[in-house]
Parts: C-alpha cells; structure tokens; sequence
C-alpha cells in the first residue's frame, strides 16, 4: 500500500513540473502566479503549495529542464566512437528548433534570474559546464584519432562553441534567424578550429 501512495505521489509531482512548464511558456518567469500552476494543474492553489512554494517550484522545473537538454546531447555524442560524428551529434543537439522549442524557452526564461539569485547562478553554471565538457571530450578524442587539428586548447574552443550556441538560441527564439543558420554558423567556426567540416557525415 504505502508503494501505490507513493507512485501516486511522483505521478502528481509529474503532473506538476508539467502545469509549471506549460505555464512558464504562456506567463513568463516575471509574470507567472502560483494561481496560474493551479489552473494548468486543475486544482487548487493550495494543493499546488503542497509541493513547494512558486520559486522552489520553478527552480525544480529549471533542474528537470537542464538535465533533459543535457542528456540528450550526451546521449547523442555517445551513440558514436569516432569523434567527427560525436562532433556534428554535439552541434546538431544545440540549436532550437525555432521560436516555439519548448525545452529552449523554458532554459532562457528562467536565465535572467542568475543575475540575482546565486543558487540559481550556480544551476546555470553547471548547464554551461555539462555542454563544455561534452564538447571538449570530443574535441581531445578527436586530436587523438587524428581527425582534427586544434587551433587553440579544447576546453577554449569548447567554451567558445557553448557560448556561440547560447548567444544563437536567442536569435533562433526572437524569430530572427533559422535553426539551419545557426547550424551553419556553428559548422563554419568547427571547421574553422578542427580541420574539419562537420556538416559532412564521417561514416556511411
């Protein structure tokens, strides 16, 4: 018994962190009330409080968005051992899909926050650390199968890579330029750094 009431619990926690999610993307971060949650969810604001109060809420929804962006670009490189795939996996998990990229948005509508709240400064500097590592592990791999030829040290040029996709994805958002320009932005610079054009499949 206690089992069942604790699925029950996580599946309402779920149901939650979704309600949270939904009304982040309509409200915004600035403009969100825990009655807004409450009304995504279809129950009370009082019910929602049980779980936590609206910036634990929130935070709690910035740390699932987080872990979901970064696995999936881990998850991508790891399908591959040769490190110009792993490459062109890491690039292509980057960019938003356009303005309505849910994942996208909910990760730059709480960013703003990192400029006051240190625990949420600290959240955004471990997403920012995750997509370094991810993209200097490959670039070390790389120099290492003989694939590319690092103009500058890996971690610099994996930073560089975060930081082009993160100025991007704001462009992407606002509608002012396509997912496939900021790919080839981004292919342009790896090439320009490794030797190699990433926007060419390595294997068949």
């Amino acid at each position: 018994m206690p089992a069942k009431k604790g699925g029950r619990k996580e599946a309402r926690r779920a149901e939650l962190s979704a309600a949270v999610q939904r009304a982040l993307l309509v409200r915004g971060l600035e403009g969100l009330r825990l009655r807004d949650i409450a009304e995504e969810a279809g129950v009370t604001p009082a019910a929602v409080l049980y779980y936590g109060d609206l910036d634990a809420l929130v935070y709690a929804t910035y740390q699932q968005a987080i872990e979901r962006f970064s696995q999936e670009r881990e998850q991508a490189a790891d399908r591959f051992t040769d490190a110009r795939d792993k490459l062109a996996a890491c690039i292509e998990n980057g960019p938003a899909s356009g303005p309505d990229d849910a994942l996208t948005r909910l990760l730059f509508e709480y960013w703003p926050r990192c400029l006051r709240d240190p625990k949420a400064a600290a959240l955004d500097s471990a997403l920012t650390e995750r997509q370094v590592a991810v993209y200097a592990s490959v670039l070390v791999l790389g120099q290492a199968q003989d694939h590319f030829v690092l103009q500058d040290p890996p971690r610099l040029l994996a930073a560089n890579l975060v930081a082009m996709e993160d100025g991007y994805q704001m462009e992407i958002l606002a509608g002012r330029r396509t997912r496939a320009e900021v790919l080839a932005a981004l292919h342009s610079y790896a090439r320009a750094v490794t030797g190699h054009d990433p926007s060419r499949p390595a294997t068949p």
